[in-house]
Protein backbone atom coordinates (compact mmCIF):
# COMPACT_ATOMS: atom_id res chain seq x y z
CA UNK A 1 0.00 0.00 0.00
CA UNK A 2 1.36 3.37 -0.91
CA UNK A 3 1.60 6.10 1.87
CA UNK A 4 -0.54 8.21 -0.56
CA UNK A 5 -2.88 5.86 -0.38
CA UNK A 6 -3.27 5.07 2.85
CA UNK A 7 -2.83 8.91 3.76
CA UNK A 8 -6.45 8.91 1.54
CA UNK A 9 -8.00 6.53 3.44
CA UNK A 10 -7.20 7.97 7.02
CA UNK A 11 -9.32 11.13 5.48
CA UNK A 12 -12.29 9.13 5.23
CA UNK A 13 -12.09 7.73 8.61
CA UNK A 14 -14.64 9.78 11.01
CA UNK A 15 -13.17 11.64 14.03
CA UNK A 16 -14.72 11.35 16.89
CA UNK A 17 -14.99 13.48 20.21
CA UNK A 18 -13.01 12.42 23.00
CA UNK A 19 -16.41 12.19 24.50
CA UNK A 20 -17.82 10.01 22.57
CA UNK A 21 -14.92 7.09 22.30
CA UNK A 22 -16.34 4.38 24.74
CA UNK A 23 -13.02 2.52 26.02
CA UNK A 24 -12.40 -1.11 24.84
CA UNK A 25 -14.46 -3.25 26.95
CA UNK A 26 -13.24 -5.70 29.60
CA UNK A 27 -15.25 -8.15 28.96
CA UNK A 28 -14.20 -10.95 26.60
CA UNK A 29 -17.57 -10.91 24.28
CA UNK A 30 -20.47 -8.61 23.92
CA UNK A 31 -23.62 -9.25 25.16
CA UNK A 32 -26.83 -10.89 23.59
CA UNK A 33 -29.42 -8.44 22.50
CA UNK A 34 -32.44 -9.58 21.06
CA UNK A 35 -36.44 -8.27 21.37
CA UNK A 36 -38.67 -11.60 21.48
CA UNK A 37 -37.31 -13.89 24.34
CA UNK A 38 -34.30 -14.52 26.30
CA UNK A 39 -32.96 -17.80 27.96
CA UNK A 40 -29.79 -17.37 29.89
CA UNK A 41 -27.93 -20.61 31.60
CA UNK A 42 -25.00 -22.24 32.70
CA UNK A 43 -25.41 -25.19 29.30
CA UNK A 44 -25.89 -24.31 25.62
CA UNK A 45 -27.99 -26.98 24.65
CA UNK A 46 -30.10 -26.26 27.67
CA UNK A 47 -30.31 -22.76 26.55
CA UNK A 48 -31.69 -23.42 23.43
CA UNK A 49 -34.09 -25.98 24.90
CA UNK A 50 -35.55 -22.87 27.09
CA UNK A 51 -35.47 -21.49 23.53
CA UNK A 52 -37.05 -23.58 21.92
CA UNK A 53 -40.01 -23.49 24.54
CA UNK A 54 -40.39 -20.00 23.99
CA UNK A 55 -40.75 -20.33 20.33
CA UNK A 56 -43.75 -22.24 20.25
CA UNK A 57 -45.38 -20.17 22.24
CA UNK A 58 -44.43 -20.97 26.01
CA UNK A 59 -44.07 -18.32 28.23
CA UNK A 60 -41.05 -17.54 31.00
CA UNK A 61 -41.92 -20.03 33.33
CA UNK A 62 -42.66 -22.88 31.03
CA UNK A 63 -39.18 -22.33 29.45
CA UNK A 64 -37.54 -22.16 33.25
CA UNK A 65 -38.65 -25.10 34.06
CA UNK A 66 -37.69 -26.89 30.49
CA UNK A 67 -34.28 -25.65 31.39
CA UNK A 68 -34.27 -26.62 34.58
CA UNK A 69 -34.50 -30.13 33.92
CA UNK A 70 -32.06 -30.11 30.55
CA UNK A 71 -29.62 -29.17 33.24
CA UNK A 72 -30.29 -31.94 35.73
CA UNK A 73 -29.02 -34.21 32.73
CA UNK A 74 -26.47 -32.07 31.37
CA UNK A 75 -24.90 -30.68 34.76
CA UNK A 76 -25.81 -33.58 37.11
CA UNK A 77 -22.56 -32.80 39.62
CA UNK A 78 -24.53 -29.43 40.04
CA UNK A 79 -28.47 -29.90 39.75
CA UNK A 80 -31.03 -32.33 39.49
CA UNK A 81 -34.66 -33.44 40.26
CA UNK A 82 -32.96 -34.55 43.25
CA UNK A 83 -32.47 -31.45 44.56
CA UNK A 84 -33.98 -28.17 44.97
CA UNK A 85 -35.53 -24.89 43.62
CA UNK A 86 -35.77 -20.97 44.75
CA UNK A 87 -37.56 -18.60 42.08
CA UNK A 88 -38.22 -15.05 41.48
CA UNK A 89 -41.52 -14.21 38.86
CA UNK A 90 -42.82 -11.24 37.24
CA UNK A 91 -45.91 -11.60 35.39
CA UNK A 92 -46.40 -8.19 33.14
CA UNK A 93 -49.73 -8.60 32.48
CA UNK A 94 -50.60 -7.84 36.49
CA UNK A 95 -47.37 -6.42 37.65
CA UNK A 96 -46.96 -9.04 40.50
CA UNK A 97 -43.87 -10.81 41.73
CA UNK A 98 -43.83 -13.92 43.01
CA UNK A 99 -41.16 -15.68 45.48
CA UNK A 100 -41.21 -19.77 45.31
CA UNK A 101 -39.55 -21.69 47.88
CA UNK A 102 -39.71 -25.47 46.70
CA UNK A 103 -36.78 -26.40 49.44
CA UNK A 104 -36.89 -29.61 51.18
CA UNK A 105 -37.78 -30.80 54.61
CA UNK A 106 -35.91 -32.89 56.95
CA UNK A 107 -37.61 -36.58 57.76
CA UNK A 108 -40.06 -36.39 60.27
CA UNK A 109 -37.57 -38.78 62.67
CA UNK A 110 -35.17 -36.51 62.79
CA UNK A 111 -33.70 -35.10 65.60
CA UNK A 112 -30.33 -34.35 67.72
CA UNK A 113 -31.04 -37.57 69.54
CA UNK A 114 -30.72 -39.25 66.13
CA UNK A 115 -26.71 -38.04 66.11
CA UNK A 116 -26.15 -37.84 69.58
CA UNK A 117 -26.68 -41.38 69.43
CA UNK A 118 -24.27 -42.21 66.57
CA UNK A 119 -21.50 -40.29 68.24
CA UNK A 120 -21.61 -37.57 65.65
CA UNK A 121 -20.75 -33.76 66.63
CA UNK A 122 -21.75 -32.80 62.92
CA UNK A 123 -23.86 -33.74 60.40
CA UNK A 124 -21.24 -35.49 56.88
CA UNK A 125 -21.14 -33.59 53.89
CA UNK A 126 -22.21 -36.28 52.21
CA UNK A 127 -23.84 -39.86 52.62
CA UNK A 128 -27.82 -40.56 53.39
CA UNK A 129 -27.57 -38.10 56.89
CA UNK A 130 -27.26 -34.95 54.69
CA UNK A 131 -30.29 -35.85 52.56
CA UNK A 132 -33.57 -33.77 52.84
CA UNK A 133 -36.40 -34.15 50.67
CA UNK A 134 -35.93 -33.25 47.24
CA UNK A 135 -38.16 -30.13 46.46
CA UNK A 136 -37.40 -29.40 42.68
CA UNK A 137 -40.26 -31.45 41.23
CA UNK A 138 -42.68 -30.24 43.60
CA UNK A 139 -42.20 -26.56 42.70
CA UNK A 140 -41.84 -26.82 38.88
CA UNK A 141 -45.14 -28.17 38.95
CA UNK A 142 -45.75 -25.52 41.47
CA UNK A 143 -44.49 -22.75 39.34
CA UNK A 144 -46.30 -24.75 36.14
CA UNK A 145 -49.37 -24.74 38.21
CA UNK A 146 -49.85 -21.24 38.83
CA UNK A 147 -47.98 -19.33 36.11
CA UNK A 148 -47.57 -21.85 33.33
CA UNK A 149 -49.25 -21.95 29.61
CA UNK A 150 -47.55 -25.77 29.26
CA UNK A 151 -47.71 -28.70 31.44
CA UNK A 152 -45.09 -30.96 32.92
CA UNK A 153 -45.61 -33.67 29.85
CA UNK A 154 -44.46 -30.57 27.36
CA UNK A 155 -41.77 -29.24 29.06
CA UNK A 156 -39.73 -32.41 29.65
CA UNK A 157 -39.89 -33.81 26.36
CA UNK A 158 -36.71 -32.00 25.08
CA UNK A 159 -34.93 -33.32 28.03
CA UNK A 160 -35.75 -36.88 27.49
CA UNK A 161 -35.21 -36.88 24.15
CA UNK A 162 -31.55 -35.63 24.78
CA UNK A 163 -31.58 -38.33 27.93
CA UNK A 164 -32.94 -40.61 25.32
CA UNK A 165 -30.53 -39.73 22.54
CA UNK A 166 -27.67 -38.50 23.90
CA UNK A 167 -25.91 -34.98 24.49
CA UNK A 168 -22.47 -34.18 24.26
CA UNK A 169 -20.83 -33.36 27.42
CA UNK A 170 -19.40 -29.80 27.75
CA UNK A 171 -15.82 -28.54 28.62
CA UNK A 172 -16.16 -26.98 31.97
CA UNK A 173 -18.71 -29.58 33.04
CA UNK A 174 -16.75 -32.67 32.28
CA UNK A 175 -13.46 -31.45 34.48
CA UNK A 176 -16.06 -31.11 37.09
CA UNK A 177 -17.62 -34.66 36.79
CA UNK A 178 -14.15 -36.02 36.53
CA UNK A 179 -13.22 -34.17 39.36
CA UNK A 180 -16.15 -34.30 41.82
CA UNK A 181 -17.08 -37.87 40.68
CA UNK A 182 -13.85 -39.22 42.33
CA UNK A 183 -15.68 -39.27 45.39
CA UNK A 184 -17.96 -41.72 44.75
CA UNK A 185 -16.05 -43.80 42.14
CA UNK A 186 -16.74 -47.02 44.52
CA UNK A 187 -20.29 -46.80 44.47
CA UNK A 188 -21.84 -49.25 41.88
CA UNK A 189 -25.23 -46.97 41.78
CA UNK A 190 -23.64 -44.08 41.38
CA UNK A 191 -20.91 -45.39 38.62
CA UNK A 192 -23.82 -47.52 37.07
CA UNK A 193 -25.45 -44.19 36.39
CA UNK A 194 -22.71 -41.53 36.05
CA UNK A 195 -20.02 -43.24 34.65
CA UNK A 196 -19.18 -44.31 31.25
CA UNK A 197 -17.05 -47.58 30.88
CA UNK A 198 -16.11 -47.12 35.06
CA UNK A 199 -14.90 -43.55 34.05
CA UNK A 200 -16.20 -39.76 34.03
CA UNK A 201 -17.39 -38.97 31.09
CA UNK A 202 -15.10 -36.78 28.69
CA UNK A 203 -15.51 -33.47 26.95
CA UNK A 204 -17.07 -34.16 24.15
CA UNK A 205 -18.42 -37.37 24.36
CA UNK A 206 -21.97 -38.55 23.89
CA UNK A 207 -23.28 -39.59 26.67
CA UNK A 208 -27.40 -41.07 27.54
CA UNK A 209 -29.35 -41.62 30.81
CA UNK A 210 -32.11 -43.85 30.34
CA UNK A 211 -32.47 -44.43 33.92
CA UNK A 212 -33.53 -39.91 34.13
CA UNK A 213 -35.38 -40.52 30.96
CA UNK A 214 -37.70 -43.05 33.05
CA UNK A 215 -37.92 -40.61 35.72
CA UNK A 216 -38.80 -37.73 33.54
CA UNK A 217 -41.30 -40.06 31.65
CA UNK A 218 -42.95 -40.58 35.19
CA UNK A 219 -42.94 -37.32 36.29
CA UNK A 220 -44.35 -35.92 32.86
CA UNK A 221 -47.26 -38.80 32.76
CA UNK A 222 -48.06 -39.13 36.31
CA UNK A 223 -47.36 -35.24 37.73
CA UNK A 224 -45.56 -34.04 41.23
CA UNK A 225 -47.15 -37.37 42.64
CA UNK A 226 -45.46 -39.74 40.43
CA UNK A 227 -42.57 -38.83 41.83
CA UNK A 228 -43.33 -37.96 45.55
CA UNK A 229 -46.18 -41.16 46.32
CA UNK A 230 -45.39 -43.72 43.25
CA UNK A 231 -42.29 -46.01 42.17
CA UNK A 232 -40.22 -43.40 42.55
CA UNK A 233 -41.03 -42.28 46.08
CA UNK A 234 -40.98 -46.01 46.75
CA UNK A 235 -37.08 -46.34 45.55
CA UNK A 236 -36.22 -43.18 47.09
CA UNK A 237 -37.61 -44.50 50.42
CA UNK A 238 -36.22 -47.75 50.30
CA UNK A 239 -32.80 -47.03 49.31
CA UNK A 240 -32.32 -44.24 52.32
CA UNK A 241 -33.86 -46.66 55.23
CA UNK A 242 -31.44 -49.06 53.29
CA UNK A 243 -28.47 -46.56 54.74
CA UNK A 244 -30.10 -45.91 58.10
CA UNK A 245 -31.61 -42.73 57.54
CA UNK A 246 -35.53 -42.66 58.54
CA UNK A 247 -37.28 -41.22 55.50
CA UNK A 248 -40.64 -42.91 55.02
CA UNK A 249 -43.46 -42.84 52.29
CA UNK A 250 -45.17 -39.90 54.64
CA UNK A 251 -42.24 -37.66 54.33
CA UNK A 252 -42.13 -37.71 50.26
CA UNK A 253 -45.48 -37.54 50.32
CA UNK A 254 -45.97 -34.09 52.61
CA UNK A 255 -43.32 -32.66 50.96
CA UNK A 256 -44.70 -28.61 49.54
CA UNK A 257 -43.41 -25.65 47.90
CA UNK A 258 -44.76 -22.09 49.61
CA UNK A 259 -45.40 -18.80 47.60
CA UNK A 260 -43.37 -16.45 49.86
CA UNK A 261 -42.99 -12.64 50.48
CA UNK A 262 -39.53 -11.76 48.57
CA UNK A 263 -38.16 -9.45 50.71
CA UNK A 264 -36.15 -5.85 49.44
CA UNK A 265 -34.57 -3.02 49.99
CA UNK A 266 -32.98 -0.40 47.50
CA UNK A 267 -29.69 1.19 46.10
CA UNK A 268 -29.48 4.30 44.72
CA UNK A 269 -33.04 4.67 42.34
CA UNK A 270 -32.82 0.93 42.31
CA UNK A 271 -35.08 -1.72 44.19
CA UNK A 272 -33.53 -5.14 44.82
CA UNK A 273 -35.65 -8.43 45.54
CA UNK A 274 -34.40 -11.23 47.17
CA UNK A 275 -36.09 -14.52 49.20
CA UNK A 276 -36.27 -14.40 52.87
CA UNK A 277 -35.13 -16.83 54.89
CA UNK A 278 -34.21 -20.07 54.49
CA UNK A 279 -31.92 -18.41 51.93
CA UNK A 280 -28.89 -16.13 52.22
CA UNK A 281 -31.27 -13.08 50.32
CA UNK A 282 -30.99 -11.03 53.62
CA UNK A 283 -27.15 -10.68 53.32
CA UNK A 284 -27.06 -9.35 49.93
CA UNK A 285 -29.56 -7.02 50.58
CA UNK A 286 -27.91 -5.78 54.31
CA UNK A 287 -24.24 -5.28 52.43
CA UNK A 288 -26.18 -2.75 50.02
CA UNK A 289 -27.39 -1.09 52.71
CA UNK A 290 -24.38 -0.90 54.43
CA UNK A 291 -22.00 0.32 51.01
CA UNK A 292 -24.71 2.57 50.07
CA UNK A 293 -23.43 4.89 52.17
CA UNK A 294 -19.72 5.29 51.05
CA UNK A 295 -18.61 7.04 48.13
CA UNK A 296 -17.87 4.21 46.18
CA UNK A 297 -17.76 5.71 42.61
CA UNK A 298 -14.64 7.75 44.13
CA UNK A 299 -12.79 4.60 44.37
CA UNK A 300 -11.01 2.78 41.72
CA UNK A 301 -12.78 -0.53 40.69
CA UNK A 302 -11.50 -3.32 42.57
CA UNK A 303 -9.29 -1.25 44.41
CA UNK A 304 -7.95 -1.75 47.73
CA UNK A 305 -10.41 0.97 49.58
CA UNK A 306 -13.04 -0.45 47.67
CA UNK A 307 -12.57 -4.45 48.12
CA UNK A 308 -11.60 -3.65 51.76
CA UNK A 309 -15.43 -1.66 52.67
CA UNK A 310 -16.59 -5.03 50.40
CA UNK A 311 -15.05 -7.49 52.75
CA UNK A 312 -16.21 -5.73 55.94
CA UNK A 313 -19.59 -5.32 54.61
CA UNK A 314 -19.53 -9.01 53.47
CA UNK A 315 -18.10 -9.97 57.10
CA UNK A 316 -21.04 -7.83 59.29
CA UNK A 317 -23.85 -9.78 57.13
CA UNK A 318 -22.63 -12.79 57.04
CA UNK A 319 -22.02 -12.83 60.97
CA UNK A 320 -25.79 -12.03 61.31
CA UNK A 321 -26.78 -15.33 58.57
CA UNK A 322 -25.12 -17.65 60.82
CA UNK A 323 -26.45 -16.35 63.68
CA UNK A 324 -30.09 -15.99 62.08
CA UNK A 325 -30.54 -18.12 59.31
CA UNK A 326 -33.25 -20.79 59.58
CA UNK A 327 -36.63 -21.73 58.55
CA UNK A 328 -38.75 -18.80 59.26
CA UNK A 329 -41.63 -20.96 60.17
CA UNK A 330 -39.69 -22.59 62.84
CA UNK A 331 -38.09 -19.65 64.40
CA UNK A 332 -38.53 -15.86 65.28
CA UNK A 333 -35.98 -14.22 63.01
CA UNK A 334 -34.95 -10.61 62.90
CA UNK A 335 -35.20 -10.64 59.22
CA UNK A 336 -37.02 -6.85 58.86
CA UNK A 337 -34.16 -5.17 61.25
CA UNK A 338 -31.39 -6.86 59.24
CA UNK A 339 -32.56 -5.43 56.06
CA UNK A 340 -33.47 -1.92 57.02
CA UNK A 341 -31.73 1.35 56.35
CA UNK A 342 -31.50 2.25 60.15
CA UNK A 343 -29.38 -1.10 60.50
CA UNK A 344 -27.10 -0.62 57.88
CA UNK A 345 -26.86 2.55 58.98
CA UNK A 346 -25.40 1.07 62.41
CA UNK A 347 -23.04 -1.76 60.93
CA UNK A 348 -21.68 0.76 58.61
CA UNK A 349 -20.10 2.38 61.31
CA UNK A 350 -18.91 -0.59 62.63
CA UNK A 351 -16.12 -0.71 59.84
CA UNK A 352 -12.78 1.19 60.05
CA UNK A 353 -12.16 2.08 56.13
CA UNK A 354 -8.88 1.79 56.74
CA UNK A 355 -8.20 -1.54 59.33
CA UNK A 356 -9.87 -5.20 59.13
CA UNK A 357 -11.62 -6.33 62.05
CA UNK A 358 -10.51 -8.76 63.89
CA UNK A 359 -13.72 -10.53 65.79
CA UNK A 360 -16.99 -9.62 63.95
CA UNK A 361 -20.15 -10.80 65.54
CA UNK A 362 -23.59 -10.18 64.86
CA UNK A 363 -24.96 -6.71 65.37
CA UNK A 364 -28.66 -8.79 67.05
CA UNK A 365 -28.23 -10.62 70.15
CA UNK A 366 -27.76 -14.24 69.21
CA UNK A 367 -25.14 -17.05 69.40
CA UNK A 368 -23.15 -17.37 66.42
CA UNK A 369 -21.67 -20.53 64.46
CA UNK A 370 -20.72 -20.60 60.38
CA UNK A 371 -22.86 -22.84 58.39
CA UNK A 372 -21.73 -21.26 55.02
CA UNK A 373 -19.96 -23.51 52.48
CA UNK A 374 -19.22 -23.44 48.51
CA UNK A 375 -21.79 -25.18 46.80
CA UNK A 376 -22.68 -26.54 43.29
CA UNK A 377 -25.55 -25.14 41.50
CA UNK A 378 -27.33 -23.87 38.23
CA UNK A 379 -28.73 -20.54 38.10
CA UNK A 380 -31.09 -19.40 34.84
CA UNK A 381 -33.06 -16.75 34.02
CA UNK A 382 -35.59 -16.34 31.18
CA UNK A 383 -37.54 -13.21 29.96
CA UNK A 384 -40.32 -13.92 27.41
CA UNK A 385 -41.83 -11.63 24.41
CA UNK A 386 -44.56 -10.77 26.77
CA UNK A 387 -41.58 -9.69 29.43
CA UNK A 388 -42.74 -11.86 31.76
CA UNK A 389 -39.54 -12.97 34.12
CA UNK A 390 -38.15 -15.33 35.34
CA UNK A 391 -34.97 -15.64 38.22
CA UNK A 392 -34.52 -19.28 38.68
CA UNK A 393 -32.09 -21.32 40.79
CA UNK A 394 -31.90 -24.86 41.17
CA UNK A 395 -29.37 -26.80 43.23
CA UNK A 396 -27.97 -31.01 44.95
CA UNK A 397 -25.57 -28.50 47.00
CA UNK A 398 -22.10 -30.09 46.80
CA UNK A 399 -20.70 -31.77 43.69
CA UNK A 400 -23.11 -34.84 43.12
CA UNK A 401 -24.78 -33.98 46.35
CA UNK A 402 -25.06 -36.33 48.99
CA UNK A 403 -23.65 -38.90 46.44
CA UNK A 404 -26.37 -41.00 46.65
CA UNK A 405 -27.99 -42.28 43.28
CA UNK A 406 -32.06 -43.71 44.11
CA UNK A 407 -31.73 -47.20 42.36
CA UNK A 408 -33.28 -47.11 38.93
CA UNK A 409 -33.88 -43.43 38.45
CA UNK A 410 -31.24 -41.54 37.61
CA UNK A 411 -31.80 -39.50 41.07
CA UNK A 412 -29.05 -38.01 42.89
CA UNK A 413 -30.24 -36.80 46.43
CA UNK A 414 -29.43 -33.23 47.62
CA UNK A 415 -27.03 -33.18 50.87
CA UNK A 416 -28.96 -29.67 52.21
CA UNK A 417 -29.34 -31.38 55.46
CA UNK A 418 -25.53 -31.02 55.99
CA UNK A 419 -26.32 -27.33 57.03
CA UNK A 420 -28.41 -28.00 59.85
CA UNK A 421 -27.01 -27.35 63.14
CA UNK A 422 -26.45 -30.06 66.37
CA UNK A 423 -26.31 -27.01 68.68
CA UNK A 424 -29.58 -27.49 70.35
CA UNK A 425 -29.62 -23.47 71.13
CA UNK A 426 -28.90 -22.17 67.34
CA UNK A 427 -32.22 -21.72 65.58
CA UNK A 428 -30.99 -23.43 62.28
CA UNK A 429 -30.67 -26.92 64.73
CA UNK A 430 -32.14 -30.44 62.94
CA UNK A 431 -36.00 -31.07 63.75
CA UNK A 432 -38.37 -32.75 62.22
CA UNK A 433 -39.59 -31.85 59.11
CA UNK A 434 -37.54 -28.46 58.78
CA UNK A 435 -35.84 -26.67 56.63
CA UNK A 436 -31.97 -25.82 56.28
CA UNK A 437 -30.22 -23.04 56.20
CA UNK A 438 -30.15 -22.67 52.31
CA UNK A 439 -27.32 -21.10 50.09
CA UNK A 440 -28.90 -20.33 47.33
CA UNK A 441 -30.80 -17.49 46.02
CA UNK A 442 -32.17 -15.70 43.12
CA UNK A 443 -32.38 -12.20 42.52
CA UNK A 444 -34.42 -9.25 40.35
CA UNK A 445 -33.69 -5.57 40.24
CA UNK A 446 -36.25 -2.76 39.76
CA UNK A 447 -36.24 0.43 38.22
CA UNK A 448 -39.13 2.82 37.67
CA UNK A 449 -41.63 0.16 39.44
CA UNK A 450 -40.66 -2.65 36.49
CA UNK A 451 -37.92 -5.37 35.96
CA UNK A 452 -34.42 -4.07 35.20
CA UNK A 453 -32.42 -6.81 35.78
CA UNK A 454 -32.64 -10.56 36.38
CA UNK A 455 -29.66 -12.12 37.67
CA UNK A 456 -28.06 -14.80 39.80
CA UNK A 457 -24.60 -16.12 40.91
CA UNK A 458 -23.77 -19.41 41.91
CA UNK A 459 -21.14 -20.82 44.31
CA UNK A 460 -22.35 -21.36 47.63
CA UNK A 461 -21.72 -18.54 50.24
CA UNK A 462 -20.00 -16.94 47.19
CA UNK A 463 -23.85 -15.94 46.31
CA UNK A 464 -24.56 -12.90 48.49
CA UNK A 465 -21.01 -11.40 47.68
CA UNK A 466 -21.32 -12.41 43.97
CA UNK A 467 -24.79 -10.13 43.76
CA UNK A 468 -23.53 -7.33 45.55
CA UNK A 469 -20.43 -7.07 43.23
CA UNK A 470 -22.38 -7.27 39.70
CA UNK A 471 -25.33 -4.79 40.96
CA UNK A 472 -22.19 -2.44 41.92
CA UNK A 473 -20.07 -3.07 39.04
CA UNK A 474 -23.50 -1.71 36.66
CA UNK A 475 -24.84 0.43 39.01
CA UNK A 476 -21.56 2.20 40.52
CA UNK A 477 -19.29 1.52 37.20
CA UNK A 478 -21.47 1.46 34.49
CA UNK A 479 -21.01 -2.05 33.30
CA UNK A 480 -22.99 -3.33 31.16
CA UNK A 481 -24.48 -6.54 31.71
CA UNK A 482 -21.70 -8.89 30.39
CA UNK A 483 -18.70 -6.90 32.07
CA UNK A 484 -20.90 -7.15 35.58
CA UNK A 485 -20.48 -10.72 35.48
CA UNK A 486 -17.00 -11.02 33.84
CA UNK A 487 -14.95 -8.77 36.31
CA UNK A 488 -12.81 -10.29 38.55
CA UNK A 489 -14.70 -10.94 41.93
CA UNK A 490 -13.28 -10.85 45.48
CA UNK A 491 -14.71 -13.20 48.43
CA UNK A 492 -14.06 -13.55 51.76
CA UNK A 493 -14.59 -16.77 53.90
CA UNK A 494 -13.71 -17.13 57.74
CA UNK A 495 -11.41 -19.99 57.19
CA UNK A 496 -9.29 -18.59 53.57
CA UNK A 497 -9.95 -14.95 54.13
CA UNK A 498 -9.66 -12.41 51.07
CA UNK A 499 -9.51 -14.35 47.90
CA UNK A 500 -8.97 -12.50 44.36
CA UNK A 501 -9.07 -13.93 41.09
CA UNK A 502 -6.66 -13.23 38.75
CA UNK A 503 -7.39 -9.40 37.10
CA UNK A 504 -7.08 -7.14 40.23
CA UNK A 505 -4.40 -4.11 39.53
CA UNK A 506 -1.53 -4.36 40.88
CA UNK A 507 -0.47 -3.86 44.17
CA UNK A 508 -4.40 -4.60 45.96
CA UNK A 509 -2.79 -7.84 47.81
CA UNK A 510 -0.13 -6.13 49.23
CA UNK A 511 -2.32 -2.81 50.37
CA UNK A 512 -4.83 -5.49 51.58
CA UNK A 513 -2.37 -7.57 53.41
CA UNK A 514 -1.20 -3.80 54.90
CA UNK A 515 -4.61 -3.39 56.27
CA UNK A 516 -4.76 -6.52 58.01
CA UNK A 517 -6.10 -8.63 55.84
CA UNK A 518 -5.26 -12.63 54.60
CA UNK A 519 -5.13 -12.67 51.24
CA UNK A 520 -4.90 -15.39 48.09
CA UNK A 521 -5.31 -15.61 44.61
CA UNK A 522 -8.03 -17.82 43.77
CA UNK A 523 -9.17 -19.65 40.79
CA UNK A 524 -12.34 -18.89 38.93
CA UNK A 525 -15.34 -18.31 41.84
CA UNK A 526 -18.72 -18.83 41.00
CA UNK A 527 -20.75 -18.27 37.45
CA UNK A 528 -23.37 -15.58 36.42
CA UNK A 529 -25.80 -15.35 33.93
CA UNK A 530 -28.34 -12.29 33.73
CA UNK A 531 -31.32 -10.56 32.00
CA UNK A 532 -31.35 -6.29 31.58
CA UNK A 533 -34.36 -5.47 30.37
CA UNK A 534 -34.52 -2.18 28.30
CA UNK A 535 -38.18 -0.91 28.22
CA UNK A 536 -37.85 1.95 26.65
CA UNK A 537 -36.19 0.49 23.75
CA UNK A 538 -38.09 -2.60 23.67
CA UNK A 539 -35.07 -4.99 23.53
CA UNK A 540 -33.65 -7.19 26.15
CA UNK A 541 -29.67 -7.87 26.96
CA UNK A 542 -28.12 -10.87 28.12
CA UNK A 543 -24.62 -12.27 29.89
CA UNK A 544 -23.06 -15.08 30.62
CA UNK A 545 -20.44 -15.99 32.34
CA UNK A 546 -17.35 -17.29 30.53
CA UNK A 547 -16.76 -19.42 33.92
CA UNK A 548 -19.02 -21.79 33.31
CA UNK A 549 -20.02 -23.15 29.73
CA UNK A 550 -23.47 -20.66 29.86
CA UNK A 551 -24.67 -19.23 26.79
CA UNK A 552 -27.75 -16.66 25.98
CA UNK A 553 -30.13 -18.17 23.40
CA UNK A 554 -32.71 -15.03 22.33
CA UNK A 555 -34.33 -14.73 19.21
Amino acid sequence: MSVRFFLAMLLTVPILKADSVRPIPTAGRSPVIARNGMVAASQPLAAQIGLQILRQGGNAVDAAVATAAALGLMAPMMTGPGGDVFALVYMAKTGELAGLNASGFSPAAANLDYFRERGLESIPVHGASSVTIPGAVDGWATLLERFGSMGLEEVLQPAIRYAEEGFPVSEIFASNWASAGEAFADDAEFTGSYFVNGKPPAHGDVITNKELAWTYRQIAQGGRDAFYEGEIAMRTVERLQELDWPVTAEDLAAQRSDWVEPITTTYKGHRIYELPPNGQGMAALEMLNILEGFDLQSMEHNSAPYVHLFVEAKRLAFADLEAWLADPTRAELPVSTIISKAYGTRQRQRIDPTRAAEDVATGVDSPVRWFGGRGDTVYLTVADKDRNVVSFINSIFHAFGSGIVVPGTGILLQNRGALFSLDPEHPNRIEPRKRPYHTIIPAMAFKDGRPWLSFGVMGGDLQPQGHVQVLLNMIEFGMNVQEAGEAPRASHSPSGGVGLEPGFPDGVTAKLESMGHQVRTAGAMGGYQAIEIDWERGVLIGGSDPRKDGAVAAW
